[in-house]
């Protein structure tokens, strides 16, 4: 019975990731793949009004699996249980325990692509797409941004840990948030509806359907990275991104320093003669 119900809220949850949150088909059939597991598989019970999932049987079954793979999978179900705990079940995972994988390089998108996308916008959804990519802001961030911080060069943005820091905001940046104040006014946050501040999924699926209309998928975090190579690619100190960042420490900068690095030698085994393929006669 309790395994029953569960199918059903995963079918939702399926549903949410495809049209509030823009997952690509082959995701929402990863995460169906691995919560099926988990049904299947997990010892679930409930006991004094709380769900308990243990994961011990299901982490026994995909041990000899990649790490990446067994990350992935219960990535993908704790995203369920927080949405489950988000429709108002109580439940308390056990054997969730991450494991440790290397470390991968973000997926950059090039300025070209950001700009492509810009060109077929509206006017809401060019805002949305500057702010996140001028200022290198998280989504929540974002979600957060109110209004009175807002100046003609500088935005205070509140980070993690309630920290604030205070980045430069462009000229043409500050006149398109001008004009949607103008046409669209709002009392506290610079993204509202019906007078209350849009959540991060609301903005995260205008990103999302703003880039599809160009044919990309991206995240708003794409555009974080984006704008955090950019920076360095293009000479900035490492201390001052990592600060407009909002990093507590320069070490997670380094990782945008690396994909620097990466495309630099790409660049440069296409582009020096030693290093170019000639055609054999």
């Amino acid at each position: 019975m309790i395994t029953s119900s569960l199918y059903q809220d995963k079918e939702e949850f399926l549903k949410y990731l495809d049209g509030m949150r823009g997952y690509s088909p082959l995701t929402i059939i990863s995460y169906n793949d691995s919560i099926n597991q988990m049904l299947d598989k997990a010892n679930i019970h409930e006991e004094g009004g709380i769900m308990k999932i243990n994961l011990t049987p299901l982490r026994l079954l995909i041990a000899p699996l990649k790490a990446k793979t067994i990350s992935a999978k219960l990535s993908a179900i704790r995203s369920f249980v927080k949405y489950l705990h988000s429709i108002g079940k109580t439940i308390e995972l056990r054997g969730d325990e991450s494991i440790k994988i290397p470390k991968t390089l973000p997926k950059p998108i090039s300025h070209e692509h950001i700009m492509s996308a810009l060109e077929h916008a509206s006017s809401f959804e060019k805002l949305i797409i500057l702010l996140l990519y001028s200022m290198g802001l998280r989504i929540s961030e974002l979600s957060n941004l109110k209004i009175a911080n807002i100046g003609e060069e500088w935005c205070r943005v509140l980070g993690k840990g309630n920290k604030e820091r205070d980045i430069p905001m462009l000229h043409e940046v500050y006149a398109l948030f001008r004009e949607a104040q103008d046409s669209v006014p709002c009392k506290e946050y610079v993204f509202e509806e019906r007078g209350e501040k849009l959540s991060e999924n609301s903005l995260r699926y205008t990103l999302t359907k703003a880039f599809a209309g160009v044919g990309l998928k991206v995240t708003p975090h794409q555009l974080r990275h984006a704008y955090a190579t950019e920076l360095l690619n293009n000479g900035a100190r490492i201390a001052d991104v990592s600060e407009l960042l909002g990093h507590e420490s320069m070490a997670t900068t380094q990782i945008y320093t690396q994909l620097g690095n990466a495309l630099k030698m790409e660049n440069y085994l296409h582009s020096h003669p030693l290093c170019t393929k000639t055609e054999d006669s």
